[in-house]
């Protein structure tokens, strides 16, 4: 914006230098030429006059001496053919000046003013002065230098006041795309110091109107989500209460743990909820998360006779995820997998380093996504919630990554995470509300 503004700037003070300078360099020109012809207008009166006044024996030497004064061409062309001063050559416009008429003309590069003169004996006379072309234009070289070197002051002029303009303008919108970005990445402290226009100043007022309006909405959606898991610990109360009168000590033990996990859940969910939106992103080692919800499911696979293959690199950097929420993830795309697969469908994990992402991905041997299901949040073709791949696609595009959806090398579907290690710029974060999915058709 700020170099449009000073182009924008440069063409206008162009346009307007020009439509002066050009016709004033016009001017200065015509006027050193009439300038010019003015001087020799006035030098021809003036050797008529003194010819007039003077014998036919000194008028050799009146020619001579005004030769000298100046630095025109003169001649003067006697009847009879003789030629006083600058040797030139008489034509039909010296002949038509001996009959009475005084003209200017150009001739020969050069531009001639040419008086008759009627001695007091009745001889015709034609004083010539001739001005040569070089000498119409003196002045006008320099004249035009000068005017050239005032425009471009002018539109240097222009220029910096249009970009000291530009820059009060741009800079205010710069801090306001700063803020805006410090806001899309998570900062929902981030606030604008209005400045500039009044425009701009109120832009930035509306900006941190929003951004407090945001922060005032999150508080209170985790306030409630605090109070509602902090409800569900009456119940689970009850159900430990519950777990501990069953006679039979295992199926005691066993519902208990159940019910300590569940309890355990519920304090992660307001750990998180009270989190404030401003503190650092915890970040999760993802090969230990992925081994605990791993061996959490395993005995529901071996109950229903599946095969799991677990793949994890070793020295894996930790992903910009908290444990808790990585941990959801792994647990609704193994959920999906058992809830949309038949009995004894085999699946695989594998969890990898490729580059500066670290890649998660679910394969199984099930019937894959059909084309026609539809993959937005609370819709699914397959009979379920659609909630499962939104949870985790979400959590993952809150760290930068993305989700794809392919056909596995089992036959079934691919679910593949790309997470970055670092996290990254809103430039570089995918469009919330959408899955990214593989060109390749995924068949049923």
């Amino acid at each position: 914006m700020r170099k449009r503004l000073a182009l924008t700037a440069a063409a206008t003070t162009s346009m307007v230098v020009l439509a002066f300078v050009l016709p004033l360099a016009m001017l200065v020109r015509d006027m050193a030429s009439e300038r010019a012809m003015s001087k020799a207008t006035l030098e021809a009166q003036s050797l008529v006059s003194v010819l007039t006044a003077v014998d036919a024996t000194d008028r050799a030497t009146v020619v001579q001496a005004f030769r000298q004064r100046t630095t025109d061409q003169v001649s003067v062309y006697l009847p009879d053919g003789t030629v006083l001063g600058a040797p030139s050559t008489a034509d039909g416009g010296v002949a038509e000046a001996m009959r009475g008429k005084a003209f200017t003309r150009d001739r020969d590069g050069t531009r001639e003013v040419l008086a008759p003169l009627v001695t007091g004996g009745g001889d015709a006379l034609v004083v010539r002065i001739a001005v040569p072309r070089d000498r119409l234009g003196r002045g006008v070289k320099q004249a035009w230098e000068l005017l050239a070197a005032v425009a471009l002051v002018l539109m240097a002029i222009a220029v910096m006041l249009a970009d000291r303009l530009a820059r009060s303008i741009v800079r205010p919108i710069g801090d306001l795309a700063a803020t805006a970005t410090r806001l899309e990445t998570g900062d929902l402290e981030a606030r604008a110091a209005p400045g500039g226009p009044p425009e701009v100043e109120e832009v930035g007022h509306a900006l941190n109107g929003l951004a407090q309006r945001i922060l005032d909405l999150v508080a209170a959606e985790r306030e409630s989500l605090a109070d509602l898991s902090h409800r569900l610990r009456t119940p689970l109360t009850a159900l430990r209460l519950e777990a501990e009168s069953i006679h039979d000590p295992a199926d005691a033990d066993r519902i208990s743990a159940v019910v300590d996990g569940l309890a355990g859940a519920v304090d992660d969910l307001i750990s998180e909820a009270r989190r404030p939106s401003a503190a650092l992103p915890e970040r999760a080692d993802a090969g230990q998360v992925v081994e605990e919800r791993v061996a959490f499911w395993s005995a529901l696979a071996d109950e229903q006779g599946r095969t799991v293959n677990v793949r994890i690199d070793p020295a894996l950097p930790p992903v910009p995820l908290s444990p808790v929420a990585l941990a959801d993830v792994v647990d609704a795309l193994i959920g999906n997998v058992f809830a949309h697969t038949p009995e004894g469908t085999a699946f695989a994990i594998t969890l990898r380093q490729a580059g500066s992402l670290v890649t998660l991905a679910f394969d199984d041997a099930g019937p894959g996504f059909g084309d026609a299901d539809v993959l937005r949040r609370g819709v699914s073709g397959a009979g379920s919630t659609g909630l499962g791949l939104d949870i985790a696609r979400r959590v993952v595009e809150g760290a930068g990554g993305t989700l794809d959806l392919d056909r596995s090398q089992l036959g079934g579907g691919r679910v593949e995470l790309l997470i970055p290690i670092g996290r990254s710029t809103a430039d570089d974060t995918p469009r919330r509300g959408w899955l990214r999915r593989a060109k390749t058709p995924v068949g049923a």
